[in-house]
């Protein structure tokens, strides 16, 4: 899709960083960016006489052109010479960025945004459009201006294809390395998967190594050739997998993984794994959902 990079805008400091992230990634695309401020009044502080989900009450024409024009300094900062286009929608962010998704390229926003709950540890914006966006979702977060690799979260399920594909694509436009991660333990369950295997209360572990490792290299079938320019690291760990995931990050600059993958409930939109990274990451995270989670 060669629609915008959408980021969400409200002034806060993790706002502003995932900015000028978004700018930059708009440059490398060579596409639009967006600007979108959603506009609409908490619940139980709507003030007197004002109609809720407007912004024509005193003051907010003029603070919310002020959160804009101090989003769009800093994009055009990140990244000169960008189209950069304001957009102000009435409604609640959750619903506005999640509708916005749907002809963008890439949906960006901070980790946390403005809240009277200053000590999540993610925005619930943040969550909802990692587990509802039409497109893939850059969540901002982590140390400051991470470098390094891509990371890919590799888990062989097939809804997990559209994040390997991003992970590629992302690195060869930031011209970085790619390591594809792929942790296994001993309660992987594919080796034995056929009716005469032996019970779930044996482990063969050789045999599960062989197995996992099949499944990381089947992982990266054929987008090397696509994208001969990325020099791709497979790695096989055993360990805890969201510990080893979270640990990786503190050496990556972006980590990449897809929304569900192998042992996720078919009801949940978004893994226990995508949410202890979005949690968690010491770089910013990309969680890309399958072309048959989205909308």
């Amino acid at each position: 899709m060669n629609g915008p990079v959408v980021v969400g805008v409200d002034g806060s400091p993790s706002c502003l960083t995932a900015v000028a992230v978004a700018a930059h990634e708009a440059a490398l695309r060579g596409v639009g960016l967006r600007l979108v401020h959603a506009f609409g009044w908490p619940s139980a502080h709507v003030p007197p006489a004002v109609a809720p989900w407007t912004p024509a009450a005193p003051g907010m024409h003029e603070l919310v052109d002020g959160t804009l024009a101090a989003a769009e300094r800093r994009a055009r900062k990140a990244a000169p010479g960008i189209d950069v286009r304001r957009e102000v929608v009435v409604g609640e962010s959750v619903m506005v960025l999640e509708s916005e998704s749907r002809t963008a390229s890439l949906a960006v926003v901070g980790s946390r945004g403005r809240s009277r709950f200053g000590s999540l540890l993610l925005g619930s914006t943040a969550g909802h459009l990692a587990a509802h966006a039409a497109c893939p979702v850059l969540v901002v977060r982590g140390r400051p201006a991470p470098a390094g690799p891509v990371l890919l979260a590799v888990d062989g399920s097939p809804a997990s294809r559209g994040a390997v594909e991003f992970a590629f694509a992302q690195a060869s436009l930031h011209g970085v390395d790619m390591i594809a991660l792929h942790v296994w333990n001993t309660h992987t369950e594919r080796a034995y998967d056929g009716p005469g295997d032996p019970p779930f209360v044996t482990y063969d572990e050789d045999r599960l190594r062989e197995e996992e490792q099949r499944v990381l290299f089947e992982a990266l079938g054929g987008l090397r050739e696509k994208y001969p320019d990325v020099a791709v690291h497979p790695r096989l760990v055993r360990g805890r997998v969201r510990h080893s995931l979270i640990e990786a990050s503190t050496r990556a600059g972006l980590v990449v993984l897809g929304a569900r993958g192998h042992g996720g409930f078919a009801g949940l939109l978004l893994g226990s794994v995508s949410q202890a990274l979005l949690h968690h990451a010491d770089c910013p995270v990309a969680v890309v959902r399958s072309a048959e989670e989205r909308p």
